[in-house]
């Protein structure tokens, strides 16, 4: 059957994704517009089509013993000059972004993998685009800040045009299907509508 390329995030919901998405954009990352905002939990990770079901399977294990926690951005960083990224900081909700990777990336588990880097939960917006652009994208978002409520993740595939579409939401606990989603699907994406919607209250402020 092959091998997809997934990978597992939590959102950023809107209006603050689409923003950030822009933002990234204008920066001149061309890249932007095929990845939606978001922090990962899972970083792209190839795997056996034939195994979508398992892990599925997994991912609502964990989704179904999670409870929403504040997600709180603020501010830039970056990883220059190990990495070209630049960043918003991830000021809370880091530790449960740390611990929900862990369980999803269970070594026991269907999506278990080593990482390059140690984990670090935030929200990447600039990638491998010049140091100018780069040094513009960290001086702009340098008063950003953003809450919400996260109450699930996602699971992206990503396709062979390399635009990332969300297969499918996870709601911490048992959260009932329906209702507004706080993820953005991208590019018309087809989500599977069987899945819960996990909504998120958000609130934003700019310095």
């Amino acid at each position: 059957m092959g091998t997809v390329t997934l990978g597992v995030s939590i959102a950023v919901p809107e209006p603050y994704g689409s923003s950030l998405q822009e933002l990234r954009a204008g920066f001149g990352d061309a890249a932007a517009h095929g990845i939606p905002t978001h922090v990962t939990l899972v970083p792209p990770t190839e795997v056996a089509a034939d195994r979508l079901a398992e892990i599925r399977a997994h991912l609502a294990e964990v989704a179904a013993a999670g409870r929403p926690f504040v997600m709180r951005l603020e501010g830039t960083g970056t990883f220059r000059p190990l990495s070209p990224v630049v960043f918003v900081k991830v000021v809370e909700g880091g530790t449960g972004c740390t611990r929900l990777q862990g369980q999803v990336r269970d070594p026991d588990g269907p999506l278990s993998r080593e990482l390059s880097f140690p984990y670090h939960p935030h929200v990447t917006v600039a990638h491998g685009i010049s140091e100018e652009a780069m040094d513009l994208a960290f001086g702009t978002l340098a008063d950003y800040a953003a809450e919400w409520v996260c109450s699930g993740f996602a699971l992206y595939e990503q396709g062979s045009d390399g635009v990332w579409r969300k297969l499918r939401e996870y709601p911490f606990g048992n959260g009932a299907s329906g209702g507004a989603s706080g993820v953005p699907a991208q590019l018309g994406s087809a989500t599977d509508n069987s899945a819960a919607a996990a909504a998120g209250e958000a609130t934003v402020r700019r310095s």
